[in-house]
C-alpha cells in the first residue's frame, strides 16, 4: 500500500526513539480496550468521544474463553467474573414456547481454559473504562477533519478545538468519521478500492435493551445458575428475538427484523451509529406481544420491555462489511470501523478486543515515530487481523441464517446441519472459535490451561522478540558502562 504525504510539513523528521503519541477517536469497546493497554505500556495517548458520556447502551455481550488471558493481565478478571454470568447453551424455541433446539457450548470452557460469560454491554464498558485514566478521556469531542504527514497527524473537532499526535486510531464504529476522512482523501488520490467506497449493506434492524430488576418467580430463567441464549423464531413474522438472563435479576433482550429488498429501501432512511432512544419506541410497540418462554407460559417481550428504562433501549441497523483498507500513513482503523459484523455470531466484542491487543502490541515496539516505522506496524496488524475478520464475518452470517424464521429454507437447512452434526465436527468448529486467546507482550504472561493450544499470533511472538532484544541490548550497555567505570576507578587509584 502506497501513501501520499499531505497535511503538516512533510520535510520534518523525528529520528528519536520516543514512544508515539496516540490519538484514539471513539470511547467504545475497541477504543477503551486499546487505551487501557496503552496505559499499561506507558504509551502516551488521548481518547476523544463525541458523546458527552461514554456509550453504554445495548443488550448483552457474550465473551468466550478468548478474553481470559487479557482480562487477567489487565487486572479485571475478578470484577468481570463477579458481574457476568456463566453461559453454556443456545436454546431455540418456537412461538408456542416449545424448545426446538438445544446446543451445549460448555465444551468451549475446557478447550479455552476459561468460561464463556454473558453480561450487559453497559457493565462491560464500565469495567474497562475503570482502567483508563479519566484525564485522558475527552468527551463531547466530535471529529470534523484530520490531516497527516511525515511529521504527525492533526485532528480538528466541531467545537473548534484541535489536537496533534503521531498516530490516529479510528475506533469510532460503523460510521467512523476517521474512516470517512481517510477514504475521501484516498479517493481523491485514486488509492481507494472501489468496494470500500460503497455504502454499508444491511439486512436487519434491531431493537435492544437492558432491563431493571425482575421477579425471578415470574421470570424463571433468572433462577438458573447458568445463563443461555434463549432465542424464539417466528412462524410467519420476519422476526427472531432473544432474552438473556444476567446478574442482579435482570435481563438483556433484543428483537431482530429481517428485511426484504423493499423494506430495506424504507429502512435505509434510518442510519446511525449513536446508541440511544431514537426510534426504539415504535419498534418496541411492534414486538411487545411476542412470546418468550419461562414463567407460567404467558410471558411476552412486553413484560421485559415495560421493566426496561427508556435510556437503556436502542434501535440500530445491523450492517455487515469487512473493509479492505485498514490503514494509511499515520491512521489505522479498528473494531467496527474496519469490520462490521452481524451480532448473531456474537463476534463483535471479541473482535474489537482482539484488534486492540494486536495493535497495542505493535504500537508498543514502534522504533521511531516516523511514518516508515508506523507503517510497518500497521501492515503487520492488518495482515493478522484481516484474516480473523473474514472468518468471524462468515460465522456471523451463518448464525444469522441459524436464527432465521421457521419457514426460511436456508435457516431450516442450517439448523438441520447443526442439530445433526457429529460431536467430532462440533469440536472442530469450537476449536476454531477458541484458538485466538491473545495476550499483551509487554505484560506478564498468563499461563493458559486450555486443552486447545492458543494460536501462534505474530502480534505477540514477534513483538515479544523485539522487547527481549531491546532488554538484552540495554543490559549489555549497562554492563559495558559499569565495566568502563570500574576501569576508570582502578586507573585513578
Amino acid at each position: 500500500m502506497t501513501f501520499t504525504l499531505y497535511g503538516p510539513d512533510p520535510s520534518v523528521y523525528d529520528t528519536s526513539n520516543r514512544k508515539p503519541h496516540v490519538i484514539i477517536i471513539g470511547a467504545g469497546l475497541a477504543g477503551l480496550t486499546l487505551a487501557a493497554l496503552l496505559h499499561k505500556a506507558d504509551v502516551p495517548f488521548d481518547i476523544f468521544e463525541k458523546s458527552p458520556e461514554t456509550r453504554n447502551v445495548g443488550s448483552a455481550v457474550f465473551l468466550g474463553p478468548n478474553v481470559g488471558p487479557l482480562f487477567t493481565q489487565l487486572g479485571i478478571m475478578d470484577e468481570y467474573l463477579a458481574k457476568s454470568k456463566y453461559c453454556n447453551a443456545i436454546r431455540i424455541f418456537n412461538e408456542n414456547r416449545e424448545q426446538d433446539f438445544f446446543m451445549d457450548t460448555s465444551l468451549n470452557d475446557k478447550m479455552g481454559g476459561f468460561e464463556g460469560r454473558i453480561l450487559p454491554r453497559k457493565v462491560l464498558y464500565e469495567i474497562i473504562l475503570s482502567r483508563v485514566p479519566e484525564e485522558r478521556i475527552h468527551r463531547a469531542k466530535r471529529m470534523s477533519w484530520m490531516t497527516q504527514g511525515e511529521n504527525g497527524v492533526h485532528v480538528k473537532f466541531t467545537d473548534g478545538s484541535e489536537f496533534e499526535g503521531d498516530i490516529l486510531v479510528g475506533a469510532d464504529g460503523a460510521y467512523s468519521a476517521v474512516r470517512k476522512c481517510l477514504f475521501e482523501r484516498l479517493k481523491k488520490d485514486n488509492q481507494l478500492p472501489a468496494s470500500d467506497g460503497e455504502e454499508l449493506p444491511f439486512s436487519c434492524v434491531c431493537v435492544a435493551g437492558y432491563s431493571g430488576p425482575l421477579d425471578p418467580e415470574r421470570f424463571t430463567f433468572l433462577k438458573e445458575d447458568a445463563s443461555s441464549v434463549v432465542n424464539t423464531r417466528s412462524f410467519d413474522k420476519p422476526y427472531s428475538w432473544n432474552v438473556f438472563a444476567v446478574k442482579d435479576d435482570r435481563m438483556c433482550w433484543n428483537a431482530t427484523l429481517y428485511l426484504d429488498a423493499e423494506s430495506s429501501k424504507f429502512h435505509n432512511n434510518f442510519r446511525t451509529t449513536d446508541w440511544g432512544e431514537g426510534g426504539a419506541d415504535s419498534m418496541c410497540n411492534d414486538v411487545r406481544d411476542f412470546p418468550i418462554p419461562g414463567g407460567d407460559g404467558t410471558l411476552t417481550l412486553g413484560d421485559v420491555i415495560d421493566k426496561t428504562p427508556k435510556d437503556q433501549m436502542t434501535k440500530v441497523m445491523l450492517e455487515e462489511k469487512v473493509f479492505d483498507t485498514w490503514y494509511h500513513c499515520r491512521t489505522v482503523l479498528i473494531g467496527d470501523a474496519c469490520h462490521k459484523l452481524h451480532p448473531a455470531g456474537a463476534q463483535g466484542a471479541n473482535m474489537a478486543i482482539q484488534d486492540a491487543v494486536a495493535l497495542a502490541n505493535w504500537i508498543n515496539v514502534i522504533a521511531t515515530p516516523q511514518v516508515k516505522d508506523i507503517k510497518k506496524a500497521f501492515q503487520a496488524f492488518r495482515e493478522e487481523r484481516y484474516a480473523a475478520a473474514q472468518v468471524a464475518n462468515n460465522l456471523s452470517k451463518s448464525m444469522c441464517r441459524f436464527y432465521g424464521k421457521t419457514t426460511d429454507i436456508g435457516a431450516l437447512i442450517t439448523r438441520f446441519i447443526a442439530k445433526n452434526m457429529p460431536l467430532w465436527m462440533w469440536g472442530y468448529v469450537m476449536v476454531a472459535m477458541v484458538r485466538n486467546r491473545p495476550q499483551a507482550s509487554f505484560l506478564p504472561f498468563v499461563q493458559d490451561h486450555g486443552t486447545v493450544k492458543p494460536a501462534d499470533l505474530n502480534s505477540y511472538r514477534e513483538t515479544l522478540k523485539i522487547i527481549q532484544a531491546r532488554e538484552a541490548e540495554r543490559a549489555a550497555t549497562i554492563e559495558s558502562e559499569a565495566g568502563t567505570s570500574a576501569e576508570v576507578s582502578v586507573t585513578v587509584v
